[in-house]
């Protein structure tokens, strides 16, 4: 059974320099979006950096083979698209919620990915997690966090959140500074395209008499300069003024001409806030591994692989209550990524003429030869 529902969001607080900078880039009337929904909007379906970093994150964890002991067991195929989607909530929201549905008998037969914006959670008078709500489209369901038989219904995965003692923490809040700052740089960007690509001027009325336009002649000259020479389909076009109408262009200050580094600088701190180094990005400015190589090795190292074993954990525990002889692994070998590591752990044990034969075998995941030559 399916469940459906919604979870109000939580606001999130922002530091004094964070919300000071969102008073410069914010839209008129508004402050940053706060809400789960909004950042999301903002963020992973309004910003290149954000959705992309997410993504390579999410999608490289979905792709890791995944080993079970015994081998061959039934529940490697309940994981399929599983990863890249509990990823994905943990990184937006930093819930993860996974239903688990049975069969007649009563085994698990399917995992089904909850949203987590749609669950709350029901405390009981301890503070303990009693049950757990899924509502939508005036649809509700009750799952209890502990069955009387024993079976849980929903598997939680959270991010530690020192906030909250039952929500986890995911990146949206601390990239939402860094995403309003270069959404309104790319804003800035189209409208300064949409005025012919260059920075704007003034038309200056010289007649040397002191006389004005009328509000008749003033409204035309604006209708006729939107109509004739904005847009980028009229850059370049040739200006033809009447009598005492002068152009006097504006130059860009410093602040307009550091407008792409304060673009870029926000792109990074994007990135990073996601786990992502910025230069399998293709941003600029960033130094920090020796080239793309190394830079994708920190990735899978730091972010994508602690993400997908939190995942396997969690669901390898709930699921023990069915086969307790069950264990998820990653096939590390089949990730290219890594493979200038395992490379370099060969040649040291390979050269280990200390360690026997199954001894070496043994470290590199290999059982022994059995006295074979």
């Amino acid at each position: 059974m399916r469940l459906f529902g919604w979870k109000a969001a939580r606001p999130q607080a922002r530091p004094a320099l964070t919300r000071a900078l969102g008073t410069l880039f914010q839209p008129p009337g508004g402050d940053w979006p706060s809400g789960y929904e909004a950042q999301v909007r903002a963020a992973y379906l309004g910003n290149a950096i954000a959705q992309r970093a997410v993504r390579i994150v999410a999608e490289g964890a979905g792709s890791i083979a995944v080993d079970a002991t015994p081998e061959g067991h039934p529940a490697v195929r309940l994981l399929t698209g599983l990863i890249e989607t509990a990823a994905t909530h943990l990184l937006l929201h930093g819930d993860a919620y996974v239903q688990i549905l049975t069969d007649a008998d009563g085994a698990p037969a399917m995992l089904y990915a909850l949203r987590p914006e749609r669950l709350t959670i029901e405390a009981d008078a301890t503070g303990w997690p009693a049950a757990y709500l899924y509502r939508a489209s005036g649809a509700s369901m009750r799952i209890p966090a502990a069955p009387a038989d024993g079976r849980p219904g929903l598997i939680h995965i959270r991010t530690l959140n020192p906030l909250d003692d039952h929500y986890g923490l995911g990146c949206l809040g601390a990239a939402s500074g860094p995403v309003a700052i270069h959404n309104a740089a790319t804003r800035w960007n189209k409208a300064l395209l949409d005025n012919a690509a260059r920075p704007s001027g003034a038309l200056v009325y010289e007649t040397g008499d002191g006389a004005t336009l009328s509000p008749e002649q003033f409204e035309r000259l604006k209708a006729e300069m939107d109509a004739s020479y904005t847009g980028s389909g009229n850059a370049g076009r040739p200006m033809l003024l009447e009598g005492g109408l002068k152009w006097q262009a504006l130059s860009l200050t410093p602040a307009d001409m550091d407008f792409n580094n304060l673009k870029a600088a926000a792109a990074r701190e994007i990135a990073l806030a996601f786990g992502v180094p910025p230069m399998l990005l293709g941003l600029p400015g960033d130094n920090t591994y020796a080239n793309y190589s190394e830079a994708n090795r920190a990735l899978w190292r730091l972010t994508i692989l602690p993400l997908a074993a939190k995942i396997l954990d969690a669901i390898g525990t709930a699921l023990g209550v069915w086969w307790p002889e069950l264990k998820f692994a990653m096939d590390l070998d089949s990730i290219p990524a890594l493979a200038v590591d395992r490379q370099a752990l060969w040649s040291q044990v390979t050269a280990a003429d200390f360690l026997s034969e199954d001894e070496k075998r043994a470290m590199l995941g290999f059982g022994p030869r059995g006295g074979a030559a």
